[in-house]
């Protein structure tokens, strides 16, 4: 179906389903509930298992124990990247996830992960509690019967792991690289074969050579996963994702089956585990990061040749899907409320953490 077509369609239902509303309220389930909750994450996988574990037991306590969210870690009931089909077709309740795993849903849902050159983590918060990004994600959402929100976030991600140094763009031809969402297909403009793998499986393709490198989430989390095993050449900072929010996605009829005061649950557990997991990381990666190097990690930066082909691959990118109406709209306000944050950043944050370094050394 055409998705301006579908978005009609839908919105002359909800408008019926308004003015049935208003005739009689809402019936809403009574005594305990239990929602099954499926996960893009392996069992164990740090921080992002975590995320999910967190918003799950919030979900639960918060209740007191009236809404119980029964945890499924990836491959438990559906594999890692069959959440979203499972939620919407009401095989499971809820999913915890990165959402721009489902770019080939819609492409709108990586700017609610990340998209290359894309908002910080910082940035992403405002953009989506003060300009307009929740009910953008909101909007999406309806299209696929979900109710989403952040939860969970993993600061700038890492440029990753690679089998030899990258000097050139040119490195980049033939490589074999896991890495999702927006910034995968940028790399593929650059000649790179990207993969997309769940995070359980890139260990073993890593050490088997199956790929030849790979992007995973941060010094912790890479660290606990192990690829320092298999390599030693590590890059410090990516283009691809610096600020990963992730998301709970609620099948809409069981989210609107709710009580006001279940669902508003949901939403502050949600919140709440999106600043959390933001700490987990953060909190975490310099020691990791220390660790690394203490082990023989080479960490490197890319050189500005690199960056600038990384660019010019993201707005081509970004350029290809601006034809859907609903992604440039989230684009649109995405870029412009980055800038508008950017701006006081730079001068006040910004300039007071590059002197601080200076004094302090």
């Amino acid at each position: 179906m055409d998705r301006r077509k579908f978005l009609k369609t839908s919105a002359l239902g909800g408008a019926a389903a308004a003015t049935t509303g208003a005739l009689a309220a809402p019936a809403y389930a009574q005594g305990n509930r239990t929602l099954t909750m499926v996960t893009s994450w392996g069992r164990g996988l740090a921080g992002v298992h975590d995320a999910a574990e967190r918003a799950a037991t919030m979900i639960t306590e918060m209740s007191g124990g009236s809404l119980t969210v029964d945890l499924k870690a990836a491959g438990e009931l559906v594999g890692a990247f069959e959440v979203f089909d499972a939620v919407t077709a009401g095989q499971a309740d809820m999913y915890h996830a990165a959402d721009y795993y489902f770019v080939g849903q819609h492409p709108g849902y990586a700017f609610f992960t990340a998209v290359p050159f894309g908002m910080t983590a910082q940035e992403l918060v405002n953009w989506y509690y003060f300009d307009g990004g929740m009910e953008l994600h909101d909007e999406l959402g309806q299209i696929f019967g979900l109710k989403s929100f952040l939860a969970g976030n993993t600061g700038a991600q890492a440029g990753g792991w690679y089998s030899r140094e990258i000097t050139s763009p040119e490195d980049f031809n033939g490589l074999k690289f896991r890495m999702p969402g927006l910034g995968g297909k940028a790399l593929g403009k650059l000649g790179a074969s990207v993969q997309n793998l769940p995070g359980s499986e890139v260990y073993q393709a890593l050490a088997s050579g199956a790929i030849d490198g790979t992007e995973w989430i941060g010094p912790w989390a890479d660290e606990k996963a192990g690829f320092q095993e298999i390599t030693k050449t590590y890059y410090a900072a990516g283009f691809h994702e610096p600020g990963a929010g992730l998301s709970l996605a609620t099948n809409r009829e069981v989210f609107e089956s709710l009580s006001p005061a279940h669902q508003r649950i949901i939403e502050i557990a949600a919140g709440e585990c999106h600043q959390w997991n933001l700490a987990q990381f953060l909190a975490n990666n310099g020691a990791a990061l220390q660790r690394l190097q203490a082990s023989g990690v080479k960490v490197l930066e890319f050189p500005d040749s690199v960056w600038d082909a990384f660019g010019t691959a993201s707005r081509e990118v970004l350029d290809e899907n601006m034809g859907d109406e609903l992604f440039k709209k989230i684009h649109d306000s995405a870029m412009a409320s980055m800038k508008s944050s950017s701006g006081w950043i730079k001068q006040s944050s910004g300039v007071y953490v590059a002197q601080r370094d200076r004094v302090l050394g």
